[in-house]
């Protein structure tokens, strides 16, 4: 990385200070308001955030009561979110810290990394947004406002590249370290955008950009992926009783959705007589089987391709579990893969 970063703080500072967003969790320093925001801020865009924040914290008010929820009604107010092992994660952690250190929360980099499913980043927006250690947060949004400000061409997928601006950082962060994080992270969000589209007529690092002075903006940062995704073929079932229940199972303790709740689904694309016979074979009565859609949900590192369709029994059998609308919506929590499904029928 070719320019000094010295110069950003006291620019970046200014300007944070005069157009900062109100957001729930910036309306005190403590580090469970943080914690669970940057938490469903991965992967997650603030203004879908702020509705999953809300009702999580009507609920789960507080580290005790976050360690102490069911698993099914975590996963329940965690869904739309995805990801759901970092919701997991969030009571691991919660009862680590009910159990180690008293119920409060660890005040240190050091101490925090260690709690699950907590990384470089989140322990570096923890320890430095409530407690002011000077160490970095650095996300996506930060490496790409360092990419620019700098001119770098290191691929910032690459974990070593993560690892420099990190290093960049710790020489250059001022004594208001949360500031100075949420700064370049509210900048990333909403100034030096993604997609070769920044607002640099806004930017207070405008004089410090060398993306800016070299019109380099449209090609910073850069992103070369390594792994190639793969599809999978999926049949998913809405099988609906006669009283209007509809068939559910649970998925297993380990791997993609791990313990989440999901239509019955098979490997596979299966013909209307396939399925006839597949259900058969479990007891259940078919009176009627009709194609609904097809849908593609999108994961990390694969996407699901799917095919609906509606099946009507006579009576609830074949080992599923039978939820009404009113019990998906208040107790099970079916993965936004499945509600597609469901969706594509209404």
């Amino acid at each position: 990385m070719s320019n000094k970063l010295g110069a950003i703080a006291a620019p970046l500072l200014a300007w944070y200070a005069q157009n900062k967003r109100e957001l729930p969790w910036r309306q005190d320093r403590e580090p469970y308001h943080v914690w669970v925001s940057e938490i469903m801020l991965q992967q997650t865009r603030i203004e879908a955030v702020m509705r999953y924040y809300a009702r999580f914290m009507r609920e789960l008010p507080d580290i005790k009561s976050l360690s102490e929820v069911s698993d099914d009604r975590l996963l329940k107010l965690w869904e739309g979110l995805g990801y759901y092992s970092r919701a997991r994660n969030l009571k691991k952690a919660a009862q680590t810290v009910m159990n180690d250190f008293g119920g409060a929360f660890p005040r240190r980099y050091a101490e925090i990394v260690k709690l699950a499913g907590i990384g470089d980043y989140t322990s570096g927006a923890i320890a430095s947004i409530c407690f002011n250690e000077k160490v970095p947060a650095v996300d996506g949004n930060v490496l790409r406002v360092i990419s620019r400000v700098t001119a770098s061409r290191e691929n910032v997928l690459l974990p070593e590249t993560k690892k420099a601006v990190t290093q960049r950082l710790f020489a250059v962060m001022p004594e208001q370290a949360g500031d100075f994080n949420e700064a370049l992270m509210e900048l990333g969000e909403v100034v030096c955008l993604p997609n070769g589209e920044p607002n640099c007529a806004e930017c207070p690092l405008r004089a410090q950009c060398a993306a800016f002075r070299e019109n380099l903006t449209a090609e910073l940062p850069v992103r070369i992926k390594r792994q190639k995704r793969r599809q999978e073929q999926k049949t998913v079932l809405h099988i609906v009783a006669p009283s209007g229940e509809t068939a559910l199972r649970k998925r297993g303790a380990s791997g993609l959705l791990a313990g989440m709740y999901e239509l019955p689904n098979v490997e596979g694309f299966l013909s209307e007589a396939e399925i006839r016979s597949l259900l058969a074979d479990r007891g259940l009565k078919i009176t009627d089987v009709s194609y609904i859609k097809e849908a593609k949900h999108v994961f990390t590192h694969v996407d699901w391709l799917m095919k609906g369709w509606r099946v009507a029994v006579i009576e609830k059998s074949g080992g599923f579990i039978w939820a009404t609308a009113e019990d998906m919506k208040k107790s099970y929590a079916l993965p936004t893969a499945f509600q597609k499904m469901l969706k594509q029928e209404n």
